[in-house]
C-alpha cells in the first residue's frame, strides 16, 4: 500500500511543470520549521546564512524572507537562491 501511494505521488509531481514543482517545494518550505542553509550566488557573488530552528518564507514578490542566526532580516532573490536542511 505505502509503495502505492508513493507511485501516485511521483506520477503527480512528474505530471507537474518544473516551475508548479518549485512553487510546491516553496510552500513546504514556508510551513516547515528547521535548521536550513541558505546560499545565494549569482556570479563570483556567493553568500551563505545559517537558520537555526526556524523558516525561510515566501511571498508573490520573487524572494525569500528569512532570520539568519544573528538575528538579521535576510531578504534574497529566488532565482539564485538556494535551500538545504541541515
Amino acid at each position: 500500500m505505502k509503495l502505492l501511494k508513493l507511485f501516485l505521488v511521483l506520477v503527480l509531481l512528474t505530471a507537474c511543470t518544473q516551475d508548479q514543482q518549485n512553487k510546491l517545494s516553496r510552500k513546504v518550505v514556508e510551513f516547515l520549521d528547521g535548521d536550513y542553509l541558505v546560499t545565494y550566488a549569482n556570479g563570483s557573488t556567493v553568500k551563505t546564512w545559517t537558520i537555526k530552528n526556524g523558516k525561510v518564507t515566501t511571498a508573490d514578490k520573487g524572494y525569500y524572507y528569512f532570520w539568519d542566526e544573528k538575528k538579521h532580516y535576510v531578504q534574497t532573490p529566488i532565482e539564485n537562491t538556494f535551500i538545504e536542511e541541515m
